[in-house]
């Protein structure tokens, strides 16, 4: 359990996931955060009346004990540790969307000061992988970027999406740390430096990550959803109606293992088991929880767990004594096991009630199925699912469909469907009318993405008139290219874009790889190699071929660069490919890829000549300021009237300046994401090696 130590308000607003904890004069933890106006103010407890003189920094006018920092823009990231080891201190970082500062806050000073093209959504500060200095990595426009003690840029690499959370974790155990992306395309990647060595599909965007110990670490998505793995395998997870803001590891109970703290939008702390999610404390907030961290504010030689509110308002927590501790767990269990029980006790009277009214239905004998009192179905009743494709008519597009019917004349009344991805908030319900009821129900299917799916199905059976029904459950598997229709190759054109490779696997093992990911009807016969299929995307309407020859060669022919990355993928994970030479040519893409490039040339350039025209507006502002000035002290009103005149018209000119630049930025941003994309989409075609032919030239 945790104990509440300290209580403090400050009459500052903090910006949700903008707090940090730092020693930044190598001593006292000081707490800093960002506010919504643009500044970071640094609360101090251990050094009275220390007021600073910089144009950066100044003292708060409501606290002493506070400092702020000007940013003078929104800050989106902020993090505080070990930059500079030589130093003993910590350093703060602050980023912005279009700015990195690393801040000496105890010499008050920049370290260093960095333009950022991509933006800084997300920072982490750490060792990774062989690199010796710590890294402040940030996270943009589906960019990382590493930079070292002088600013210097050590590490770049692209990824598939806007990243939105960063940690640092030995995810394989080699003792050295990996960094986990969680980007807006619901994917959890594993690099360890440039090479990605995991990817983890969720569903939505990953908002907050947090290592948790060894390669165990925790995430939580924007939908509310919080949950812990282990390398790869997730060992569970919680939905909430509330948004998690922020998830931190912590050791409360002192058995060597974190458990998962999370602050919520709706002002709950909790804690949760790693191993189960099982909640084993919580405390509320009056506001949203902006941020938890952990350190020795007290400087007692204890570490504390400390929670701030986005009003302001911050707690400590220690874990209580054992003797205290053992006596809250020993009443909150006895409360606990109370509520089990009674719940349990609930569940059982009902259940004793319906067989009750089950076994007096039986007893009265067989009835008509119009009497309107039989509720008992056979007891060799059993449910049969199949999956297909449909392709839909003028009213309906097209899908993939489940089809769920039972053996006898019973009727389904009702489907639950528990998947991951596709429906929106995670579950579906058909309920039939019942003027449609029948022995069979067809359910339609489109995931977006192409991932595998595991539908868990609840559907209550029984008959027309009945009031009660039996519950069946049973899961399916939706395959991973389920939207994806086969087509006979007579009557669909052949791409040119291709991709082709060798593997070592029989070609039966191929076919059985394909009848697993994709939907196939149920008397299609694949032939012995060598052989070809075509499928049509339910999606784009696009056609996709693949061929496979005797001595194991493979070729893909699609203009989806993404869809035959992750087919190579699939693959790849199915059997165990560790190296893979991939030739491939997408000349349409590539040609896009090219028209992009051309245009981040320009935007660069029309960036540079508005820097320029507005560095020299700036000049000719002071030089008019200063001849406004000296006409005003030898009281030659006209030409100060003039040449204030002057100033206004420039002032016009720099205001429309600035619209154009901040158009110009944002359109370069989309185009410098659309080629990070490119190199992405492109890293999904090689495992380890990756050729790409297309004009002569190589990826």
């Amino acid at each position: 359990m945790l104990l509440p130590v300290f209580t403090l308000k400050l009459r500052h607003k903090i910006s949700p996931r903008m707090v940090a904890i730092g020693r930044y004069d190598g001593t006292h933890p000081c707490l800093a955060a960002a506010t919504q106006a643009g500044k970071v103010f640094i609360h101090n407890p251990h050094t009275r009346g220390q007021h600073f003189s910089t144009s950066r920094v100044f003292q708060s006018p409501l606290e002493s004990d506070v400092s702020l920092l000007n940013i003078n823009q929104a800050v989106s990231c902020l993090t505080a540790g070990v930059l500079n080891p030589e130093l003993g201190y910590d350093a703060l970082l602050v980023g912005t969307q279009t700015n990195l500062l690393a801040y000496d806050v105890y010499n008050n000073s920049d370290l260093f000061y960095r333009e950022i093209a991509d933006g800084a959504n997300a920072i982490v500060l750490g060792t990774l992988g062989d690199i010796s200095s710590p890294l402040a990595i940030i996270g943009g426009n589906c960019a990382l970027q590493g930079f070292d003690q002088e600013g210097n840029d050590l590490f770049w690499t692209v990824t598939g999406d806007n990243v939105h959370s960063l940690a640092l974790c030995d995810f394989d155990g080699d003792g050295k740390k990996e960094l986990l992306v969680g980007s807006e395309d619901f994917d959890i990647r594993v690099f360890k430096e440039d090479e990605i060595v995991a990817e983890m599909t969720e569903t939505e965007i990953i908002t907050s990550l947090c290592p948790m110990y060894g390669s165990r670490f925790g995430y939580a998505l924007s939908n509310g959803t919080v949950g812990v793995y282990d390398k790869t395998a997730r060992y569970w997870r919680i939905k909430s109606k509330n948004h998690a803001i922020c998830i931190h590891a912590f050791d409360l109970n002192s058995d060597g293992v974190n458990e998962l703290i999370t602050g919520w939008s709706n002002g709950k702390v909790d804690a949760r088991s790693d191993r189960t999610g099982e909640v084993i404390f919580k405390d509320n907030f009056s506001s949203a929880v902006a941020g938890v961290v952990e350190g020795d504010y007290r400087m007692d030689g204890h570490i504390q767990l400390i929670c701030c509110s986005v009003d302001g308002e911050i707690r400590g927590y220690l874990p209580g004594t054992a003797e205290m501790r053992g006596n809250l767990m020993d009443t909150s269990a006895e409360q606990d096991l109370i509520r089990e029980l009674s719940q349990k006790k609930q569940n059982l009277l009902m259940e004793l009630r319906n067989y009750e009214q089950n076994a007096k239905a039986e007893s009265s004998g067989p009835l008509n199925e119009t009497d309107g009192q039989r509720g008992i179905i056979p007891a060799n009743t059993t449910l049969r699912t199949s999956l297909s494709v449909n392709l839909g008519n003028e009213t309906q597009a097209a899908h993939a469909e489940l089809c769920i019917s039972t053996s006898n004349d019973t009727i389904i009344r009702a489907v639950l469907i528990f998947a991951e991805g596709i429906f929106v908030g995670e579950s579906h319900v058909v309920h039939p009318s019942i003027h449609n009821l029948s022995s069979s129900i067809r359910i339609p299917i489109t995931p977006p993405k192409d991932i595998p799916v595991d539908l868990h199905l609840k559907m209550f059976v029984g008959y027309r008139s009945s009031t009660q029904f039996h519950v069946f459950e049973l899961t399916r598997q939706l395959p991973r290219f389920s939207m994806y229709a086969l087509t006979s190759p007579d009557t669909a054109s052949e791409p040119i874009s291709y991709v082709n490779f060798t593997i070592a696997e029989r070609p039966q093992r191929v076919a059985m790889w394909l009848k697993q990911n994709f939907l196939f009807p149920e008397d299609t016969n694949i032939q012995s190699a060598p052989f070809q299929v075509c499928f049509t995307s339910l999606r784009t309407g696009c056609h996709l071929f693949i061929k496979i020859k005797l001595s194991g060669e493979i070729t893909l022919n699609t203009d989806d660069i993404d869809l035959a990355g992750d087919i190579i993928q699939s693959m790849a994970s199915s059997f165990a490919i560790e190296e893979l030479q991939v030739e491939a040519d997408f000349p349409v893409y590539f040609e896009e890829l090219r028209k992009v490039l051309i245009k981040v040339d320009e935007y660069h350039s029309v960036h540079q000549k508005l820097s320029a025209d507005m560095a020299d507006n700036s000049n000719l502002i002071r030089s008019l300021l200063v001849r406004a000035e000296d006409a005003r002290l030898m009281r030659d009103m006209r030409t100060m009237k003039n040449r204030y005149m002057e100033l206004y018209d420039l002032n016009k000119d720099l205001v429309n300046g600035y619209k154009i630049r901040c158009n110009n930025h944002t359109e370069l941003l989309g185009n410098l994401k659309a080629v990070n994309q490119a190199i992405q989409r492109a890293g999904h075609l090689r495992e380890i090696i990756f050729m790409a032919r297309h004009s002569g030239s190589c990826l």
